[in-house]
């Protein structure tokens, strides 16, 4: 297996590999990142790793206050994460490439990235400015009938987005037409689901695409069932995430 060292950027979400991720960088910890990122030579990748958060802040206590009433300020690239990091993520990430990293006056920063590939947290080392990792890339195996798992798992899909889109009284819009490669569609389906993190890192972890999927169509089946019985849903958007703060 493959293994490489790469900043590491926990977040409290999922990256799956094919995704968007916004971000919006203020911490010093993570704008030293994307300072360093931006020496990358143009004709490389700007590759960072996420992980999600398993037992820790995204936003470490920098002042009384921020984000815990209660919290005094840290410091330092483990801040908010205690005295072992590698405790507080989950084991299986996702590398992000960052197509854009804009600094704005005042320092802070603007990024878009995209997930590539899944990889298994191996160390965290946090004597630096930020955190790093060693990482094993994960291979996607298809598994057994894949591809009609993800027929069904589209169809699925189509009628969770319809009952969504009922449920808010709003007309369904798809944003065009959806991919047919089972890996693909097991990963688009797993981040627009609305589900917790443990739910969707369980999705991300999965041995392989056909697993994935036969979990999806269970929870899609269960999903649009509860949603068909309600009345109404919350007014939040149910089909879009937040940006990161971070």
């Amino acid at each position: 297996m493959t293994t490489v060292r790469l900043p590491l950027f926990p977040l409290n979400s999922v990256l799956f590999p094919g995704l968007v991720l916004p971000l919006n960088i203020f911490e010093e910890r993570y704008r030293a990142m994307m300072r360093a990122l931006l020496k990358t030579p143009e004709d490389e990748p700007r590759r960072f790793a996420v992980v999600a958060i398993r037992d820790g802040h995204e936003v470490a206590p920098s002042a009384p206050g921020m984000p815990d009433p209660t919290a005094l300020p840290e410091r330092g690239s483990a801040a908010g994460f205690g005295s072992d990091p590698a405790k507080a993520f989950h084991g299986v990430g996702c590398v992000a490439d960052a197509a854009t990293i804009r600094e704005r006056p005042d320092g802070t920063f603007e990024v878009l990235a995209t997930g590539t590939t899944r990889v298994q947290l191996r160390s965290v080392d946090a004597s630096g400015p930020y955190l790093t990792a060693e990482l094993e890339e994960l291979a996607e195996e298809p598994g057994d009938e894949a591809g009609a798992l993800a027929e069904g798992v589209l169809r699925a899909f189509r009628q969770y987005q319809k009952r969504l889109a009922g449920a808010r009284e709003r007309s369904l819009t798809t944003g065009g037409d959806l991919p047919d490669e089972p890996s693909v569609v097991s990963y688009l389906v797993a981040a627009a689901m609305m589900h917790d993190i443990p739910t969707k890192q369980r999705l991300l972890q999965a041995p392989d695409t056909a697993s994935r999927l036969r979990d999806e169509l269970k929870l899609l089946r269960s999903e649009t069932a509860v949603i068909r019985s309600l009345p109404s849903l919350p007014a939040s958007d149910l089909t879009r995430g937040p940006t990161s703060l971070n």
